[in-house]
């Protein structure tokens, strides 16, 4: 059985991040927390432990059941992290989403001046 893995390893076997090298610069820029503690990549993660990263709109928290030392499927995360993250958390990046979506017909390209002048005052217009 394994005592311990490196806390970015972990964080990209169970997928929270894509690369290990992004799993890294998070720990050391301060975004991953080990029970409320900033961490360094090169942390021991263990059973049990609560996990929290700070990405870029949201907080996530996760609980970690089992060690792991390589990257699994996606279908098999559940059985090595408990996702603690509030749903209000959720739906708060899914509004700012909602908010901020502009939609364009693929193939129309960038919006010409005269059209992105039209509409940021249909954006005032509806008070966003």
């Amino acid at each position: 059985m394994i005592e311990g893995v490196r806390i970015d390893k972990w964080l990209w076997a169970v997928r929270l991040f894509k690369t290990r090298s992004q799993a890294t610069t998070a720990c050391k820029s301060g975004k991953v927390r080990i029970d409320g503690q900033i961490v360094k990549p090169s942390r021991d993660v263990k059973p049990g432990e609560t996990v929290s990263i700070s990405q870029q709109t949201i907080t996530k928290s996760v609980k970690v059941i089992q060690l792991l030392q390589n990257r699994v499927g996606a279908p098999l995360v559940p059985e090595y992290m408990q996702d603690l993250t509030p749903e209000d958390e959720y739906t708060r990046v899914k509004m700012m989403r909602e908010v901020n979506f502009e939609y364009r017909d693929p193939g129309t390209g960038r919006p010409t001046k005269r059209h992105r002048r039209e509409i940021e005052v249909l954006k005032k217009y509806l008070g966003e």
